[in-house]
């Protein structure tokens, strides 16, 4: 498969099974707790449009999904506007290297400019340096710094 070859288009009910295996793909390279509850979670949440999520693959000729990215729109109070946001993006090991990333950033940046969007943004690992190169061919890195704040316990 040539990076010519590869196509993007938003998920469909019958990508379930191809979907399932790269998002479970992705959350293993994280090293996150194989849990198939959450993966079909997520998959609904997708299917239904709940959280304005809404998930892409990229495929072959053979329409088969090899990568995936799943994209939700984010309010932006200091601008006063509205921009994209990309929480996954995975291609599975035997395809790495054929353009899918490449192809499903640009569809992203293209779906942002359609609906007036002002900006697609993301996190990554800073260790994840294959996927460093592939943003950094297609993005700039910002000065911003990411924090997690665990909810306090309830109080009874």
């Amino acid at each position: 498969m040539t990076e010519s070859a590869v196509l993007t288009r938003f998920v469909t009910a019958s990508d379930e099974d191809a979907w399932k295996a790269l998002y479970s793909g992705y959350r293993e390279f994280y090293r996150l707790e194989r849990d198939d509850r959450v993966v079909d979670r997520v998959w609904g949440w997708i299917l239904r449009g709940e959280h304005s999520l809404r998930g892409l693959v990229a495929t072959g000729d053979d329409d088969v999904p090899i990568a995936l990215a799943d994209i939700r729109t984010f309010a932006r109070p200091s601008s006063g506007t509205t921009g994209l946001y990309l929480d996954d993006l995975f291609t599975s090991p035997a395809a790495r290297g054929r353009g899918a990333g490449s192809a499903l950033l640009a569809r992203i940046a293209d779906l942002a400019g359609d609906e007036g969007l002002s900006v697609v943004r993301w996190i990554t690992d800073r260790e994840n340096a294959p996927a460093r190169r592939l943003y950094d061919r297609h993005a700039t890195a910002t000065r911003w710094v990411t924090y997690d704040l665990p909810p306090s316990a309830l109080t009874s």
